[in-house]
């Protein structure tokens, strides 16, 4: 009944939402402060990985991220429920939630739901079936392997050890699904539908998860420099690395984090998310373009008013350059700043919504902007927009953040600074 009148009060409300909690899991760093570190320095997490090269990849580069050791943490008879990405979303849900304040006592008296965005669990698949063909046994894949192979992986190990009760579900939808799982959080609190989500994003990071990308030749090969090889809107750009990890954010209602005595760190005041309706694999600018629009619609704001734009540009010839494009026509002849964290992360994919949020909160709050790392020179098309090159001391109060992916999903996020 609780549940039902609870729902009954808050449908049809305009409720303000807020971050009140972050956590990060990635080659970046494996804590916040590391992470802002890494962030207005430049450093680069990009690395050659002779492995991928023994089993015939094309590029063997890729980022490099820790793994965790979650034997002191969590059981082994639920650890064999979780396969990479899990891990890596368990860590940073447990820094998110902290700096949330919230503890397991709050989290099994009150309704938070869980959205994650994941779209492959490649490894964990892989690795069971290959046992039924070794085999002949399907028993040999073990008790655990279902679990750690759906895509809703993620959701279902962190619903589980975090006792959640609330939304449960997975957000698949390419390399947007992170920022899916932020908008879809947004817009089911502002309508009162859920007062607490945790939300995020999780990329697994071994051969297995991207050798059909390699397969593509959609990785650069610029093998010899590793840590320029990732080179958003860059003329010489040649394809994109590989990266991962897990980002997770605390998302509730603005009423109801000060109830509880929360300090909310941003606020998120837009979503736009469209599809480009073409191509399986080649963007347009069209569908990114109206993705903008419908953000900074539902933002209510002027553009002027954004003061920094993280692209999704992820060091393709066609998708970086498409994006400049749209971003060139929504803000015209306002030259906001934009860069891609990508130079330094790679593509974190499934994760790179939530991520680069992240990112890009760590910049708001500290008065920086991370530089577009291996930027040097705009081709015909990034010429357009007014790409940061090197770090640079600055001040804003507003960003917008882009994720876009595979059969034309678009995803783009407003967030501001939090000043009560």
């Amino acid at each position: 009944m609780r549940r039902k009148l609870c729902l009954e009060c808050n449908m049809n409300n305009n409720k303000r939402v807020v971050i009140t909690g972050m956590g990060i899991w990635s080659c970046l760093g494996t804590n916040l402060e590391t992470v802002k570190e890494s962030l207005y320095n430049g450093k680069s997490g990009i690395v050659f990985d002779q492995a991928r090269k023994d089993l015939g990849f094309r590029s063997a580069l890729t980022a490099s991220v820790e793994k965790p050791d979650l034997k002191k943490l969590i059981p082994r008879n639920q650890r064999q429920f979780m396969p990479e990405e899990a891990q890596y979303a368990y860590m940073s849900t447990l820094q998110a939630l902290e700096q949330a304040g919230i503890d397991m006592a709050y989290l099994d008296a009150n309704e938070v739901g869980v959205l994650f965005g994941n779209d492959s669990v490649a490894q964990a698949t892989y690795q069971a079936v290959s046992k039924i063909y070794e085999y002949k046994d399907t028993a040999a894949c073990g008790s655990g392997s279902i679990f750690q192979s759906m895509n809703s992986t993620v959701t279902m190990n962190l619903a589980t050890l975090f006792h959640l009760r609330g939304i449960n579900l997975t957000t698949s939808g390419a390399c947007a699904s992170g920022s899916h799982a932020l908008g879809l959080a947004w817009l089911l609190i502002k309508d009162g539908l859920q007062d607490c989500i945790i939300a995020g994003g999780a990329q697994e990071v071994n051969p297995e998860s991207v050798g059909s990308f390699d397969g593509i030749q959609a990785f650069s090969t610029r093998e010899a420099e590793p840590t320029k090889a990732s080179r958003p809107f860059d003329r010489d750009r040649d394809g994109l690395v590989p990266g991962g990890g897990a980002a997770t954010l605390v998302i509730e209602s603005l009423d109801h984090a000060l109830a509880r005595g929360a300090k909310p760190i941003a606020e998120i005041i837009g979503w736009g998310f469209s599809g480009n309706g073409d191509h399986i694999s080649t963007p347009n600018v069209a569908g990114p373009q109206r993705s903008l629009e419908l953000a900074i619609k539902a933002a209510n704001v002027d553009i002027r008013e954004i003061g920094y734009v993280n692209a999704h540009a992820t060091s393709t010839h066609a998708g970086d350059g498409r994006e400049a494009m749209a971003i060139a026509n929504v803000f015209g002849d306002y030259k906001v700043p934009v860069t891609s964290t990508k130079g330094q992360t790679g593509h974190e994919m499934w994760m790179a919504g939530a991520s680069e949020a992240i990112y890009s909160i760590l910049m708001m709050k500290n008065n920086f902007i991370a530089g577009s790392l291996n930027f040097e020179n705009p081709d015909e098309e990034t010429a357009c927009i007014n790409v940061i090159a090197k770090t640079q001391e600055a001040h804003f109060d507003m960003f917008l953040s882009n994720s876009f992916g595979f059969g034309g999903t678009n995803s783009t996020l407003i967030v501001k600074d939090y000043k009560g």
